[in-house]
């Protein structure tokens, strides 16, 4: 039977919110599938708004990966504003994708991408508006399968009451293998009901279903073990890892949104995964190994996404993307193949040692000059050795002073305030070292029309790091320390007034820690922060700090903990870790004694270069490391107008 659109319900309620085209639908490259065509039908979700969700290319690549496959749909689905939630509560709108407007509650798999956990209240409003149980042990084989994923379901304890289980790692190929679990089940008539199906997905070893799983505690009220529940379900889910990213050239057709959104760019990822060794790094450690996309398969990607899109500008993304073995000859063929066109070239934050003049001319050949962006993430030397950021202040200055003397005039620095072992004066050597890139920039420019800002981020303890063992600082102290280095800045008369000073205080940084490192008992908090109005707290406007303290202080006592207990606590190696039995490949034992060189201040290279480390993820994975350089040059250059 087709699902009904609720756009005739949700039409007459869009004049009384702010800006309804997001949930209009339609967008370029969009796909609406025949319902009855399709067996398997997945709703994806981004628990942000539209306009920070649309852009995201985890969501996106699935969506086209899904769509292609015969029998298979995929629609997208993002997180409503207060004020559209209240009139769908009112009138009985059920949460809907914007494809077709189809319900949320009658798609086979509700798919969630969490890169951040401040996600979580969001994720509960979906669920309620969608009419689909809060816990999953409540849900029915006529409920979705609520499947969590992205950079956050590394650590899916606390919101394992409220997801069906959680895919750990890449998603392209594994949507496509639950798809086909799914497709079997449902072709069979469902035998054994929902919990069949659940346990059809965990016997594969890479999904990870909480509720097959029991938690035990110490008195104490650190974890005793973590023991499955059922005959055939792993002791261990291990990661997806796609290697040859050639093979997996998505997204073809980039969606092209309707309303403004934080990237209007088209995007390519050049490559996956990162052995820097940064140890604050989640993304860094948890997507090992590296994976260059070619640079054939890089202008193939390029050229078919403007010609499908029309975007001005392509964006080259991933965790370091100057480290590309190609960089130079993707930048420099890409600028060169667009010229005429005037197509922009932009790369997210550049490390201070991979950045070149050559690579930055190339990059603004074709597009407007803007401010460049460099991440020293600690302030003395002796804390980028504890973080093992090898940026000396010599290299950064060196580098800044290149910018400045070839016309650049902004220059943005981003660290990090509550590293491990950091003081005062670790943080204070920030102001020392921005009065020295615009003392420098004065003179190599011979212009006082110069400006650097300084952005400040709290550091939180992530797991699968060698600093998820680490005390995260309390807000009280994030915010003293950070004090300090803004009156030093503006008291510097010289200097202080081309110094440009961005900071978040320390509160949000405790909830995200609370959720980073939470276990099973933090999901409570998160029931009834959402219970108390709490939504979209990623966003500074309706993040409420004291409604987190205030619901973690009714709950968690309850268990015998608290937030500090999550939070500014250190850990032993001994402790069993809420997301131990979740295998990112990496070992702990190699993590563990990374944690003991950070205290010790002792640097480790870069393993794409030097010999292995044994992190674990090669042979555990069985996986390698793939760079090039391949010899070749982007795909041919298409002569225009002779």
């Amino acid at each position: 039977m087709p699902v009904e659109s609720v756009f005739p319900r949700l039409e007459a309620l869009l004049p009384h919110v702010q800006k309804p085209i997001q949930y209009v639908g339609g967008e370029l490259n969009s796909t609406v599938k025949d319902w009855d065509a399709c067996d398997v039908r997945w709703a994806l979700m981004y628990p942000d708004a539209y306009e920070v969700g649309l852009p995201n290319q985890g969501v996106m690549i699935l969506y086209e990966v899904l769509n292609e496959r015969e029998g298979v749909l995929a629609e997208r689905t993002y997180s409503v504003w207060p004020d559209l939630e209240e009139l769908m509560r009112k009138h009985e709108v059920p949460q809907f994708t914007v494809d077709a407007h189809r319900p949320v509650g009658a798609f086979d798999v509700f798919g969630v991408s969490f890169s951040t956990e401040l996600g979580y209240t969001n994720l509960l409003t979906a669920l309620d508006l969608a009419g689909i149980p809060m816990n999953a042990a409540e849900r029915t084989e006529d409920h979705p399968v609520v499947v969590a994923g992205g950079h956050a379901a590394f650590n899916p304890e606390p919101i394992a009451e409220f997801i069906d289980c959680a895919v750990i790692g890449d998603g392209e190929q594994a949507v496509l293998e639950i798809s086909e679990i799914v497709r079997a089940w449902k072709a069979a008539d469902r035998p054994g009901g929902r919990e069949e199906l659940l346990l059809r997905l965990a016997k594969t070893g890479g999904v990870y279903v909480p509720g097959f799983y029991d938690v035990e505690y110490l008195p104490d009220g650190r974890i005793a073990r973590v023991v499955p529940n059922r005959s055939g379900v792993p002791w261990r889910v291990s990661k997806h890892t796609v290697m040859d990213l050639d093979e997996w050239p998505y997204p073809k057709q980039p969606l092209v949104p309707l309303a403004e959104t934080v990237h209007e760019r088209m995007s390519v990822e050049i490559f996956r995964g990162c052995t820097r060794g940064c140890r604050f790094c989640q993304a860094g450690m948890i997507t090992r190994p590296v994976r260059e996309r070619s640079i054939t398969g890089i202008g193939e990607m390029v050229d078919k996404g403007l010609k499908a899109t029309g975007f001005e500008e392509v964006g080259l993304l991933s965790l370091s993307s100057a480290d590309h073995s190609e960089i130079a000859d993707v930048a420099g063929g890409l600028a060169d193949r667009y010229e005429e066109d005037k197509i922009g070239l932009s790369l997210p934050s550049t490390r201070v040692d991979a950045f070149n003049i050559d690579l930055a001319n190339e990059l603004t050949r074709n597009g407007r000059r803007s401010g460049l962006t460099f991440a020293p993430e600690g302030g003395s030397e002796r804390i980028r050795k504890v973080i093992n950021k090898m940026v000396s202040e010599e290299d950064l200055i060196r580098t800044v002073s290149t910018a400045y003397g070839n016309g650049w005039r902004q220059v943005k620095l981003y660290f990090m305030c509550g590293l491990p072992t950091e003081t005062d004066d670790d943080v204070l050597q920030i102001a020392d070292m921005a009065t020295r890139v615009i003392a420098e920039g004065r003179k190599v420019s011979g212009s006082n029309d110069i400006r650097c800002t300084v952005s400040i981020g709290g550091f939180v303890p992530k797991p699968h790091t060698p600093f998820q063992w680490a005390p995260q600082l309390s807000s009280e102290e994030t915010d003293a320390r950070l004090a300090k280095l803004r009156d030093r800045i503006r008291g510097d008369k010289k200097y202080g007034r081309s110094i440009g000073f961005r900071y978040h205080d320390g509160k949000p940084g405790i909830v995200e820690g609370l959720l980073s490192r939470g276990d099973r008992r933090v999901g409570a908090v998160i029931r009834a922060v959402y219970e108390a109005g709490g939504r979209f707290d990623g966003w500074r406007e309706y993040f409420s700090y004291d409604q987190w303290m205030e619901c973690a202080a009714r709950v968690l006592p309850g268990y015998g903990v608290d937030v500090d207990w999550y939070t500014t606590r250190e850990r032993s190696y001994e402790e069993v870790l809420p997301w131990d039995h979740l295998d990112s490949g990496l070992d702990k034992d190699w993590l563990w004694e990374d944690w003991q060189d950070a205290l010790d201040e002792v640097e480790v290279e870069d393993c794409r270069w030097t010999p292995c480390f044994d992190c674990g993820v090669c042979p555990q994975m069985q996986t390698e490391i793939q760079i090039g350089p391949t010899g070749k040059k982007l795909l041919p250059l298409t002569v225009v107008g002779k």
